[in-house]
């Protein structure tokens, strides 16, 4: 199955969170999630949500993630048995995985107001990776790695407001300008991903 190319509020309402997929829009007023009547996507949606199964909080959480850094069901599994593989907590290197692919570091960066936006610079050939153009979203970016924007990138109109913007950056990262570092590995505790990485692992495991 190809990557989902729908409405991305749906897949907010559809869990109940915001996924931050819309740039702006997750911040104002508009977000459906703001709205008392947000609920899930369907002819069905109005009835509420039942209790789940512990399968069906797994799923979601699962289903979640996926959703928050628009990857694959096959990318998101064979991260799962590369962060099985650490000696390590799995959960916490899983996301460690999902925060240092190329696209999310430019978004983290402030580079854009959105992961899809980011994904989209990347594969057009926008983002140097120590100055060698990158195409490839799922680029798995090492600390110390210094990621810029190409010329022609910093003339567009959505990458000059992100720019302008006072974005405070995670501590491991660091920017000036339209230059950024992955200064080391983020913890947990440093990432914005609400989920609970736990039930995903224990999705896998079944």
């Amino acid at each position: 199955m190809g990557r989902y190319l729908g409405p991305k509020c749906k897949l907010c309402r559809r869990e109940g969170v915001k996924l931050f997929l819309k740039g702006e829009k997750c911040y104002s007023v508009k977000c459906p999630i703001e709205k008392k009547q947000a609920l899930p996507p369907g002819e069905h949606g109005s009835k509420g949500r039942g209790r789940l199964s512990d399968y069906g909080l797994q799923l979601r959480e699962k289903q979640k993630l996926k959703r928050l850094y628009g990857v694959s069901e096959r990318q998101l599994r064979r991260y799962f048995k590369n962060a099985l593989k650490a000696k390590k907590d799995t959960g916490e290197v899983l996301l460690q995985i999902l925060e240092t692919r190329l696209d999310n570091i430019v978004y983290r960066l402030g580079f854009v107001p959105s992961r899809s936006m980011a994904r989209q610079l990347v594969s057009h050939g926008h983002v140097l990776v120590e100055g060698k153009k990158v195409n490839i979203p799922s680029f798995s970016v090492k600390p110390k790695m210094v990621i810029t924007l190409s010329p022609k990138s910093l003339k567009f109109d959505y990458v000059q407001k992100s720019l302008k913007e006072e974005k405070k950056l995670p501590k491991w990262l660091e920017r000036k300008a339209a230059v950024g570092r992955l200064l080391r590995l983020p913890k947990r505790e440093e990432v914005e991903a609400d989920v609970d990485e736990n039930l995903i692992v224990e999705f896998y495991s079944r």
